[in-house]
């Protein structure tokens, strides 16, 4: 698969999630450069807003296996992973996969559940795999996560930690429709006869693999290169910051954009891909002093002042 015909694949599955899904187009685009970017989501809304309907429906679009675990205070790792049941037929313990094991794992409120719990989740989205008393398993191709998280009610709930906020690739929201959409949602429920919209099947598993291997095909120029270093770089030079992005997070950044050129449809990488990608994905690696926190300060707004203070570097003409 090729650059254009990657782009077409994504155009086909953004068009088919838009018939279930109402919304800012790119949020969808945001999420789905993610996925192209063999990265991990984390959805930060309030309820109603459709965060479990848009990963329902993007496993549908992508006709990709589709979990949800609802983490609760009272969830156990195992509860995630699996565990070994023992059968009394064959005398022996057999392992019962848990809901981890799928293509597309919803992490729904995923700050309701204790560290340890959230924890369970650190190896399959870095490593793609989990450990069960000592046995190592392989999760299925492809994997990623898409978690939600309620930013307004914390009565009840375990703030993820820095180290497990890293792992995810993108964090946004979807935030509320304007009039005009919401008009539009209850003229979609008025002409179906169920509560959830469905959607087709525009892709498979090996459609899916196969748009992952695309952005390692494009290319990425030095200067493009040193732009993202730098920017990376600034935040922590910010006296707002007490930790600024790590080699992580500029990684991420590098492969965001490259998944976000593919989406465009090109081999390369321009300082636009950069700028549409970088506050879903810096913005939450970001840590703020006491001091900044106490005063309001946004991440977002220390991100776009890295930005600002980086100069956009030119194009070479043998890249367009």
């Amino acid at each position: 698969m090729d650059v254009t015909d990657a782009a077409a694949t994504c155009r086909a599955v953004l068009a088919e999630a838009a018939t279930a899904v109402v919304g800012e187009d790119e949020r969808l685009e945001t999420i789905l450069t993610a996925i192209v970017g063999q990265g991990h989501v984390l959805l930060e809304d309030v309820p109603g807003t459709g965060k479990t309907l848009t990963a329902r429906t993007i496993a549908a679009a992508l006709d990709l296996e589709f979990t949800r675990i609802q983490f609760t205070p009272d969830l156990l790792p195992n509860d995630v992973t699996g565990t070994h049941v023992y059968d009394e037929g064959r005398g022996t313990f057999e392992f019962n996969e848990g809901p981890v094991f799928a293509n597309v794992v919803l992490a729904d409120e995923i700050n309701r559940a204790p560290p340890k719990t959230q924890a369970a989740l650190l190896e399959a989205m870095g490593e793609k795999q989990v450990s069960v008393a000592g046995e190592t398993r392989q999760l299925p191709e492809p994997f990623f996560v898409i978690a939600t998280q309620n930013p307004i009610e914390q009565e009840g709930t375990f703030p993820l930690p820095e180290a497990q906020i890293d792992r995810f690739m993108i964090k946004t929201s979807l935030g509320y429709p304007d009039r005009a959409g919401e008009l539009e949602l209850l003229d979609r429920r008025a002409e179906r006869r169920s509560r959830v919209p469905e959607v087709e099947a525009v892709a498979d598993r090996e459609t899916v693999l196969a748009l992952q291997e695309v952005p390692e095909t494009v290319r990425v120029d030095e200067a493009i290169r040193e732009y993202v270093v730098d920017v990376c770089r600034e935040t922590r030079e910010d006296g707002r910051v007490e930790v600024g992005v790590s080699p992580r997070g500029i990684q991420r950044l590098f492969e965001a954009s490259r998944a976000r050129a593919a989406l465009a449809g090109r081999e390369y990488v321009a300082p636009e891909d950069v700028r549409r990608v970088v506050h879903p994905v810096l913005d939450h690696r970001i840590v703020l002093t006491t001091e900044a926190d106490v005063r309001g300060v946004e991440k977002g707004a220390v991100v776009e002042s890295a930005v600002t203070s980086v100069p956009v570097p030119a194009m070479d003409a043998n890249s367009e």
